[in-house]
């Protein structure tokens, strides 16, 4: 409750003294001083016309100044556009792209059984986050002797890291405000973060979150909720108080076995790059012992929703993580609520079983430690993981003899998820056989009964991949890259 109030008096503050930022879908980039001038001449010879309806002279001054101010207005357009399309970025070319083709309406979610528009709220609500609710935290509140002291140059370093650009959630402040809070006064950020992490607790005002319902394109119908993916918009204060536990759970997470070797997502010194190059580089060395390399990629379903908080708070207190730590983790995992937001939601916070809020930096790590037990050692191959994906890569004299190595492999992987609430997602799945240069004659046609067994009976072939359908049974071939 002391937070709450404290933090309260900070943004009645801030609504008292900061002057919003009007943005209308008036602005124009493409306005000119000129244009002003010619809008000014035009009104003033239009107003002396109105005034001297029978001056002849008066009204043909009118048209020419109308005439001028419109072939203005498009020429600059013009040549805004052509500028905004020559010096367009691979991060603004979507933006050209809207420009061009316009913005399409929003698809209301129709769902079977919801008609009205706050009926598809609970209908979504119950397919994001299936199970039970997560209990709240109720533990007596004790500070932990064991919690390192925070300072105002960690809060410092986690406000730095936080993007002046990600919007912000419920509270409606900016990243960029803290920041300037921080710089004038450092003491007031720290104050209001400091007892949070010594108490291993997070506030229950800032378990609040916005989801963005969208509607995905290239859907064939919108008749499920599979069809609206959705963003998350975290509270920014929240993402301080994130961002602070996420550096300290980073250093303590490798030395207590909290995550795999093979892991490369959300990790300090590790991207997709790495991730990239670690499996050309095993392919290649198996390729040249002479041997066929085939990879199957998989994708977790709903990664970051359907995961349970107690077994992940198991995982970190048997690895003998600090016991703030994980209570901070099991506070801020429990208890959380969420809005619904689409054209006509009922913009009501209702409770949600969410295992990690996935706009979080911090949930990204807390699903890699949560994974971590899918890990399993492939004979001649490799399993790379990167967040919610997982690459497996096994190698033999044969392409049918990978099939039934990754069979065994998918049944022992999908046996731990089972026994964690994970599933993987069928349409993602995709099995790669992959060709060295030097192999310039068809690989033999491939029938596996395992891909209908296991996996999907439309299994794509991606990449180099050759096979057989298993329905149609006709050879699946694509080019060599």
């Amino acid at each position: 409750m002391g937070f709450k109030t404290n933090l309260d008096r900070v943004t009645a503050q801030l609504a008292l003294h900061t002057r919003l930022k009007k943005v209308t879908f008036r602005s124009k980039p493409w306005w000119s001083d000129l244009l002003s001038l010619l809008r000014r001449a035009y009104n003033s010879a239009l107003r002396f016309a109105k005034r001297n309806p029978f001056a002849a002279s008066l009204l043909a001054s009118a048209r020419a100044a109308r005439a001028a101010y419109f072939k203005a207005i498009k020429k600059d357009k013009s040549d805004h556009w052509s500028w905004f399309l020559a010096s367009a970025t691979p991060p603004n070319v979507w933006t050209a792209k809207k420009f061009a083709v316009g913005r399409p309406p929003p698809r209301f979610p129709e769902l079977p059984g919801a008609s009205a528009p706050p009926e598809p709220n609970k209908v979504l609500l119950d397919y994001i986050f299936p199970g039970e609710l997560a209990r709240g935290f109720d533990t007596i509140l004790l500070p932990y002797s064991s919690c390192p002291e925070l300072t105002a140059n960690k809060v410092a370093i986690a406000l730095a890291r936080s993007s002046l650009w990600l919007a912000s959630g419920p509270d409606m402040t900016p990243n960029s405000v803290w920041k300037r809070i921080n710089r004038v006064a450092s003491h007031l950020i720290h104050h209001l973060v400091a007892p949070l992490v010594a108490y291993g607790s997070h506030a229950v005002t800032l378990k609040r979150a916005d989801h963005i319902v969208l509607d995905q394109p290239g859907k064939a119908c919108y008749d499920s909720p599979s069809s609206f993916p959705l963003i998350v918009q975290l509270q920014s204060f929240s993402k301080i108080l994130e961002r602070i536990m996420n550096l300290r759970l980073a250093c303590v997470a490798r030395a207590a076995g909290l995550i795999n070797s093979h892991q490369c997502g959300s990790l300090a010194g590790l991207s997709a790059s790495d991730a990239t190059t670690t499996l050309t580089n095993k392919v290649r060395t198996l390729q040249m012992a002479r041997n066929k390399v085939s990879k199957l990629f998989l994708d977790i379903k709903w990664g970051f929703n359907n995961i349970n908080p107690a077994a992940r708070c198991g995982m970190m207190k048997a690895k003998g993580v600090n016991a703030y730590i994980v209570s901070w983790t099991k506070s801020f995992l429990s208890g959380r609520t969420c809005r619904l937001l689409y054209p006509g939601s009922p913009r009501v916070f209702a409770p949600v079983s969410v295992g990690t809020p996935q706009g979080s930096t911090l949930s990204r790590l807390l699903l890699v430690i949560y994974v971590s037990r899918l890990d399993c050692e492939i004979p001649q191959g490799l399993m790379l993981s990167y967040l919610d994906h997982c690459g497996l890569t096994a190698s033999s004299a044969s392409y049918r003899s990978n099939i039934q190595i990754l069979q065994k492999q998918y049944a022992k992987i999908k046996a731990k998820g089972a026994a964690l609430g994970i599933s993987f997602s069928v349409p993602k799945t995709e099995l790669i056989h992959c060709h060295p240069n030097r192999d310039k004659t068809q690989s033999p046609t491939l029938w596996s009964t395992w891909m209908e067994r296991f996996l999907h009976p439309r299994l794509r072939s991606g990449g180099w991949a050759t096979g057989l359908h298993p329905q149609c049974e006709q050879p699946l071939t694509s080019s060599k890259g």
